[in-house]
Parts: C-alpha cells; structure tokens; sequence
C-alpha cells in the first residue's frame, strides 16, 4: 500500500506539483561551494553527503572566507568555470561569489560594476554548462538587535549603534505595515538621529546594494539560468529591516510570477547547504522522500522562534520542499519521520549561551512534563520501528540537556537516524531534514560518526562547554571579550574545551573507535562555534 501511495504522489508531482527542477542523470557528482568555511558550512555538510556515498567537487578551502580574510570570489569564479563542466550539479551560495562570504556579504565596499561583472558570471556559467542543474543560495543581511564589540560579523560601529539601527528599522517596518502612534513616530526620529549620518547611509547603501544582486539573481532563476534560487534570512525578526525587505522581494518575486518551484524566501541561512545538496540528490535519483512530522505538546508549530519571523510548521515545510521531499499525514507511510521539540510555551530559551559572567553553570537535568512527553515519543516511535529523528528547538545554540540526558538513559541516542540542535530553529530543523532524508543510504557505522559530532557539539559543546570555557576565560583573565575574540586565549580554551568534552564523551556516549582521542577546535577564533576532529575510520 506504502508504495502505491507513493506511486500516485509521484505521477502527480512529476505532472505538474513538482516541487523540483528538471530532473538529473540517476548519478554524478555535486560541485559546492558553501558560503564561508565554518565547520557547520562546509566539511559537516559535506560529511553527509559523503557518508551517503556521494562524490562531491569543492574548492580549496584557502579560497572561501574565515575568521581573517574576506574571501577570493574572482579565484572561486575560475575555479568554478575549470570545474563546471565535470560536474552533474551544483549548489553554490551567490554571497562567496559576489563578495567573498556570508560575513563579507554584510561590511564589503565593493562597487555596483564589480557586482555587475560578479553576477554576470551566473550567465555566463549556464552558457558554458548548459547540462549542469544550478542550485544557489542567497541571503538578505541580518538585522541583528544589538552590536557587541569585537564580533567579526558586522561593521565595527555596530558594536555601538546596533539596536539603534534594529528598533529605527523595526519603526520603518511598523510604520509601512500597521503605522505608528504619535509616540513611536517620536521614538523613530530619536533613533534615527542616534546614528551617525554616514554609519546609516553606508549601512542602508549596502543593503541596497545586495537587494539589487538578489533581484538580478531572481531574474536569473525566472530565465532559467538558475534552476533553483534560495533566500535565506538569517538574524531575523517580525519587524526589522530584514524583514522590510523581504516584503519587498515577495513583491517582486508576485510581480515577475516567479513560483515556488523556481524561488523560495524564508528565514535561516546555514542550513541551506545540506537542504539544496539533498535536493540534488533526489533530482539526479528521481526520488521524493515521503517526510512525517511531529512537535511536541503546547504550542508546537505554532512557536515562533527566536530569530525568525515566521511559525516554525511554515519553515519546516518550506526545507522540505527545498529538499525535494513532502509531507505526508502518518508516520507508516514516511521514509524520515521528524520530531521537533519545542518548549510547551512556544518560547526560545536561551539560558545555555548567556554572555559569560565569571559564575558556575549548573545544567538543567531534570525532566519537567513536556519533555518527558516528548521523549517517550521518540521512544514510542522508535520501538514502532519508524526512521526517526529530532530537531532540539527548545533552546536556542545548544540541546535541550534535560532531553538528551533522557534520550540517553532510554537508549536512544543512537537509535535515531539523525539529530540536530546545534543553533536556531531554523539552522536545527533544516539539518536534521537533510541528514534524516539521507540517512536510508549510509551504513550504520556513518549514521553514528555522524550522530556522535552533532552530540558532541551540540549537546557536550553549545549546552554546556562553550558557557563553562566562557565563565572559566572570565574568571582567568577578567574580560568578557575574549569569548567573541579569543585572541591569544585560543590555546587556553581549546585546552579547556578537550578537557570538558573529552570528560563529557566518557561519561555520556558510547565508546566507539572513532570517539578516542578525538579533538575541539576553534577555528573561527571564537567561542560561538566549534570543530570536531574524529579519528579516521581505519582502511
């Protein structure tokens, strides 16, 4: 019956409803270039894929942006054009091919005909490779609600202007959407004259800048050019700048009759990698994954998460139509299904990730009612044999610890066939899709490899280590800073940080072959992520 359901689907889709491209050779390989080189960006994605058994084409990692340079887009655009036609597909994130990266794409300085030549490069690529299936992600910037000084992701005078720039633009947005009362147009004009003239004109220049290049790229995906063009929006909030413009892209995309099968706008931005990656994937296999999803108790899909402006049921259906999968209504009939937790409340707690203060972090263990709900769910079905997985949303950049210290207890750490929890709603629900929808096609000893990093970083590492180094850099050495910046403090806190997880891996994880001896790293020179280093499976 399971497949004859999926028959059916599968003719009407492939008739019309298609939620993808034009579908590819049943294999090949993926060229990607991700939009910086954080762990989570580029090698965990690309990880995935590869325990999945797919060859991928990527660049040298010295050509994408990090922690000290902005990025080499002219050297990616020849490495691109040398490597194109090779490849089967595509997933390239638009922000390293015009402005060196993600982080680049929000303080460069570079002119509209340097954007111009950059963007035409996109023409030219489909000229040369006409058989190649182009996915692409793109970002609006961020509207972060306040600055902090030291953080590499902004212009320096953010630090000091930041929420004066998010409640002017949250103003504009209110006053272009529901209007202002005589108040809040007084408490528009204080913030606006908060901030430096020539700090708003180069902030506002650059957005208007980047919403062109978006535009340009929307015309693409219309033309054909681009296959697929994703929007992301990262940092986002109800009312914001972000947010402002996005009602401006949903216009253009309305005016220009450009379908979700062609574009899709929504908030988030680094899980886009592994999302478009899947979707090349059941492109090239003429395949359509059948999803289940769940939430747990309270308000559920209804929550709308820290850092997003929409319900998380919306963002959870947009990546899986950017994967190439649909929902179905019952878990028997679903290869992947997703459980998704959510605090009862609909709130995002951020307790875990406080900006250090020198004080002790106790983690919290015990299980109140939803959880436990929530965990015997994923027992339930698991023990009905269904693929499942979970997307830790309760809190936001780390696991809900007293979920996991339940899931552990029961067992079920590595019964699932994927997990995610390691930064937003969104960053979290779109890489467990990914990984989950990927899962039927690795061996178990891949699934687990992959299982044991998201654990160690998301639960071991964002739940607990990163504020317990955080506290320790504060109590050591006075200055809060070095947790955004570790400066010459990074061999103090990746010592700190092997300790704490080394400890945490023998005392709440298997003792798998590939868990000895493994390390933390910090490469972004920051406490806000790490990279974990297994040892390589024996040949």
């Amino acid at each position: 019956m399971k497949q004859r359901w999926k028959q059916i689907f599968l003719g009407v889709i492939l008739w019309g409803l298609a939620l993808s491209v034009n579908v590819g050779e049943a294999a090949g390989k993926i060229l990607f270039i991700p939009h910086d080189d954080r762990p989570i960006s580029y090698h965990q994605t690309v990880d995935v894929l590869r325990q999945a058994g797919y060859e991928m084409v990527l660049p040298p990692q010295e050509l994408l942006s990090n922690a000290t340079n902005m990025g080499h887009p002219d050297e990616l655009w020849q490495w691109l054009r040398e490597n194109a036609p090779a490849a089967d597909s595509a997933v390239i994130a638009s922000d390293s091919m015009l402005y060196g990266g993600l982080i680049p794409s929000r303080k460069h300085e570079i002119p509209e005909e340097k954007l111009a030549e950059r963007l035409a490069g996109f023409a030219q690529l489909r000229q040369a490779n006409p058989q190649l299936h182009l996915y692409v992600f793109d970002s609006l910037m961020r509207t972060p609600a306040g600055g902090q000084e030291g953080d590499i992701e902004e212009p320096a005078y953010y630090a000091r202007y930041g929420a004066d720039f998010f409640h002017y633009s949250r103003l504009l947005d209110k006053q272009e959407t529901e209007g202002l009362s005589k108040q809040e147009k007084k408490m528009l004009m204080e913030r606006k004259d908060a901030i430096p003239a020539e700090y708003l004109q180069d902030w506002m220049a650059r957005r208007n800048k980047n919403l062109a290049a978006t535009k340009k790229l929307m015309d693409y995906a219309r033309d054909g050019i681009i296959d697929y063009l994703i929007l992301g929006r990262d940092d986002n909030a109800p009312l914001c700048q972000t947010h402002r413009e996005n009602r401006e892209i949903l216009a253009y995309a309305a005016e220009n009759k450009l379908p979700r099968t062609k574009f899709q706008s929504m908030p988030g931005i680094d899980e886009f990698n592994v999302l478009l990656l899947n979707r090349a994937v059941n492109d090239m296999n003429y395949e359509i994954p059948f999803v289940y999803v769940a939430y747990n108790e309270g308000k559920g899909g209804d929550t709308v998460p820290a850092f997003s402006d929409e319900k998380i049921m919306a963002s959870v259906d947009a990546a899986l139509a950017i994967a190439g999968g649909i929902k179905v209504p019952h878990p028997a009939r679903a290869d992947f299904v997703l459980l998704v937790n959510t605090d009862k409340r609909g709130k995002t707690i951020n307790t875990h990730n406080r900006f250090p203060d020198g004080g002790d972090f106790q983690p919290k263990l015990t299980p109140d009612k939803s959880t436990k709900h929530f965990a015997e769910l994923v027992e339930a079905y698991v023990a009905k044999g269904y693929p499942v997985g979970v997307a830790d949303i309760k809190y936001s950049n780390g696991a809900d610890n007293a979920l996991l210290e339940q899931l552990r207890q029961k067992g079920l750490l590595f019964k699932l066939r994927a997990y995610s929890g390691w930064n937003t709603a969104t960053n979290s629900t779109g890489f467990a899709i990914g990984t989950g929808m990927l899962a039927p096609k690795m061996t178990e000893a891949g699934k687990n490899r992959l299982l044991a990093v998201r654990y160690l970083d998301d639960w071991a590492y964002q739940a607990n280590v990163r504020t317990e180094v955080g506290n320790e850099l504060v109590k050591r050495f006075g200055n809060p800073s070095y947790y955004i910046k570790l400066q010459d403090k990074l061999s103090f806190a990746e010592q700190q940080n092997n300790e704490r997880m080394q400890a945490f891996a023998a005392k709440n994880l298997p003792n798998f072959d590939f868990l000895q001896g493994f390390k933390v790293k910090n490469p972004w020179l920051r406490m806000f992520e790490c990279d974990i280093v297994l040892a390589e499976p024996a040949k």
